[in-house]
């Protein structure tokens, strides 16, 4: 497996991309709809990746203590499921009843909010305050698979608390690393050839 880092192209402050996508039922849900109160977590995962099936239940667990907190939390794939059929929407189903996720999980079919965001790779986080700017781009936390690390978030939940504390963006932001998206013949970003 290739380990592809996130790019971080957009910049803290910046205000959340919208977008308008299905979940694997096809019901459409908003940027509007998932955002919480307090924030939003934007997760790029999809349903084959052993870098997000690393990090699976605890996913789950994390997502409904942000959502208990009133910061919302949605998954997003943007695989091409031609050439990657286990990213498939019926997958995604699976995927989620698997682990536990309650949290909406979207396909990004025509791959242009992955682009939007600057995703590069599955797992990669973003997160969004109250006004949905962004306070946080990078990793769950330094496990990967077969480092030995435990799976803790304490990345992504310290930049958690400091949106809930109203408190500036974390100083350290580590890129998040895992499988590349895996982009439609044609579609691939010129950023994401740079990276």
């Amino acid at each position: 497996m290739a380990e592809v880092p996130s790019t971080r192209s957009l910049s803290l402050g910046s205000p959340a991309p919208a977008f308008s996508l299905p979940n694997g039922r096809g019901e459409v849900l908003t940027l509007q709809d998932v955002r919480g109160p307090r924030g939003l977590v934007v997760a790029f995962v999809c349903n084959h990746c052993p870098f997000v099936l690393h990090l699976a239940n605890e996913l789950g667990i994390f997502a409904a203590t942000c959502e208990a907190k009133g910061v919302g939390f949605v998954g997003i794939s943007s695989n091409d499921v031609e050439r990657y059929p286990a990213d498939s929407p019926e997958k995604m189903l699976e995927m989620s009843a698997k682990y536990g996720w309650t949290f909406p999980y979207l396909y990004d079919e025509t791959q242009e909010v992955a682009q939007a965001y600057f995703a590069a790779c599955t797992p990669d986080f973003y997160v969004f305050d109250d006004k949905l700017e962004l306070t946080y781009c990078g990793q769950y936390d330094a496990s990967r698979p077969k480092n030995g690390l435990p799976v803790t978030g304490e990345d992504l939940r310290a930049a958690v608390d400091a949106v809930l504390k109203g408190e500036s963006p974390v100083a350290t932001q580590r890129p998040s690393t895992g499988c590349n998206i895996k982009w439609k013949p044609g579609v691939e970003p010129a950023w994401f050839a740079k990276s």
